[in-house]
């Protein structure tokens, strides 16, 4: 560990990142982030989760799950903190995937009128809720939304 630290409260944390402390419990439940205890048995966070946070939100925010954004913390590493370099491969490693979100997004933005004045609301048809009737492919039953 590396002894330069600088160590913050969760109240601290949470401040600085504009998230609930509540947040905070919940990210290191799925792994996303870390804390120590101290002699008190307190959390304490390393001052470089704020990057970590920051990075989750905005992944958050633009539709990347938390199980992707687990994957990728996951690569990042252990001791440390992670540099310019990580946090550019992550980017090339989600390149295509965003891209093709934007391309997805841009045209239902541009179609989301039609599509509304349409009114099939087809399971099977529409472009936008089920492309190629892939869900047919899978069979009878719930799939979106299990």
């Amino acid at each position: 560990m590396d002894p330069d630290a600088v160590w913050l409260r969760p109240g601290q944390v949470a401040e600085r990142a504009g998230v609930a402390v509540s947040a905070l419990h919940y990210y290191e439940s799925l792994g996303l982030i870390e804390s120590r205890r101290t002699a008190g048995n307190r959390r304490e966070y390393r001052r470089d989760v704020l990057r970590v946070i920051a990075f989750i939100r905005v992944a958050q925010r633009v539709g990347v799950s938390l199980e992707r954004i687990k994957e990728a913390l996951d690569r990042l590493p252990d001791e440390g903190v992670p540099g310019k370099r990580d946090w550019a491969r992550i980017s090339r490693e989600w390149h295509d995937d965003l891209t093709r979100r934007i391309e997805e997004l841009t045209a239902l933005r541009d179609n989301f009128s039609n599509c509304i004045g349409c009114g099939c609301l087809s399971l099977v048809a529409c472009p936008y809720s089920n492309p190629g009737d892939v869900l047919g492919r899978k069979g009878p039953g719930l799939h979106r939304f299990p």
